[in-house]
């Protein structure tokens, strides 16, 4: 291929321009970028640095161009049109009002899930409660239309009695009933049932106080103590799913070693609600397997744990020093543990749960209640003999077998269940 001459530029009529000059080996030219060079106009390449020169002269000029980008202010955010300044974001890029709103709308949602709930724990207590035989009871003895005096407290009188209220609970009720009476605040029995009603409540409102967990405590303790039958395992199952639901992180202990397949039973329990279970098998130590399970929830920063007791008779000494053994245990490792002593109490026992509560209570210290078995074959009137007696919070009542009938206890529902308002119409 032959050749090429460089090309040559015009200049005056009649003389010829010199070549343009190109870069020799070794050297780098620049032009500025984005420029264009007419044909007519063409101008020699620049030479702007030698061999060797190049990087150093490059970061030269980038430490220029930096330089004086930071000399630049940034531009500051438009004011709004009244005047008032921006308020400045939180982290996250929300402002205050952001995080009010979405508080605000938590709480309300909160709210609603909890009326929900109730609402839903009022009808299972129309379906169960209102069966019982002091319900049945009271509708027999007001669907009479009976006459305002002496007798239809006596038959007041009897029907709380054979229901289990107690006789400081009865004997409190009908005072106060056969006080109004003479003073003459009754026209008809629809205002004594309305008395009534707001006397029954008068005992249960102060004891129905929910069991809250305290995030402070990592794990919360719960201490679960009851005699024979009255379903505490089953009851721990159903508190699992319930906290699980509520989104705390659980733990079971497997304590009641006594009894055959109990602990097979709370790993079935454990197993359904996707809950680890610290057990040790049968016969083992009740207070070393609280212990072992403290520490394993501890170590794994679970929320709460719920430790199952053998059932016992409140008679049997022996099992009763254990629990105070496995209060001291647990103390060991928490000053603070067990949280909460719950004990079990089996609706359809009537006036011996008292007895039950009063041998627990000096043995273990019990700090709350659930009242199982109220699903139409108890008498019902149990709880305000619980309540006048010894005054502890009930936690949960339970409805029926399913998971959903543990129940936070409602005592206008519970009242409303056993005695309705359009009961003395």
């Amino acid at each position: 291929m032959p050749r090429q001459r460089p090309p040559m530029m015009r200049t005056a009529p009649g003389r010829a321009a010199a070549p343009a000059t190109r870069p020799a080996a070794g050297l780098c030219a620049l032009r500025p970028a984005g420029a264009v060079t007419p044909r007519h106009a063409r101008v020699p390449y620049r030479v702007v640095a030698v061999a060797g020169a190049t990087i150093p002269a490059l970061s030269a000029i980038r430490t220029a161009m930096f330089s004086f980008l930071k000399k630049k202010t940034p531009a500051e955010p438009p004011k709004p049109a009244s005047g008032k300044a921006t308020p400045p974001a939180t982290g996250g890029g929300f402002s205050p009002e952001d995080l009010t709103r979405a508080f605000t709308a938590h709480q309300e949602e909160k709210a609603a899930r909890a009326e929900a709930e109730r609402q839903r724990t009022r009808e299972r207590m129309q379906e169960t409660v209102g069966g019982s035989s002091l319900a049945r009871s009271f509708g027999a003895l007001f669907a009479s239309k009976p006459k305002l005096d002496e007798d239809l407290l006596d038959e007041i009188e009897t029907v709380l009695l054979t229901a289990d209220v107690g006789v400081k609970a009865t004997t409190q009720l009908i005072e106060d009933l056969r006080r109004r009476m003479k003073a003459g605040d009754f026209r008809d029995a629809a205002d004594l049932v309305s008395v009534l009603r707001s006397e029954l409540r008068v005992l249960l409102v102060p004891v129905a106080k929910p069991l809250v967990i305290d995030p402070e405590a990592r794990p919360f303790v719960i201490l679960t103590v009851g005699v024979n039958g009255v379903g505490k395992t089953t009851t721990i199952g159903k508190l699992a799913k319930r906290f699980q639901d509520e989104g705390h992180s659980l733990m079971l202990a497997a304590g009641d070693t006594f009894r055959a397949a109990a602990v097979e039973q709370l790993k079935v329990w454990g197993e359904r609600n996707n809950v680890p279970v610290i057990a040790q098998g049968q016969n083992a130590d009740a207070a070393s397997v609280a212990f072992d399970a403290l520490q394993s929830a501890k170590s794994r920063g679970t929320q709460v744990l719920i430790a199952d007791t053998a059932g016992r008779l409140h008679t049997q000494s022996g099992l009763m020093d254990e629990l105070g053994k496995i209060r001291r245990v647990l103390g060991k490792l928490d000053p603070k543990a067990p949280h909460e002593v719950l004990m079990v109490i089996d609706g359809t026992t009537g006036q011996n749960a008292l007895n039950q509560l009063r041998q627990f209570h000096a043995a273990a210290g019990v700090t709350g209640l659930v009242v199982t078995k109220l699903d139409g074959t108890a008498k019902g009137g149990v709880l305000f003999a619980l309540a006048r007696e010894f005054q502890l919070p009930i936690r949960f009542v339970g409805l029926g077998e399913k998971l959903e009938d543990l129940r936070v206890f409602d005592p206008d529902g519970f009242v409303d269940a056993l005695l309705p308002e359009s009961i003395g119409g």
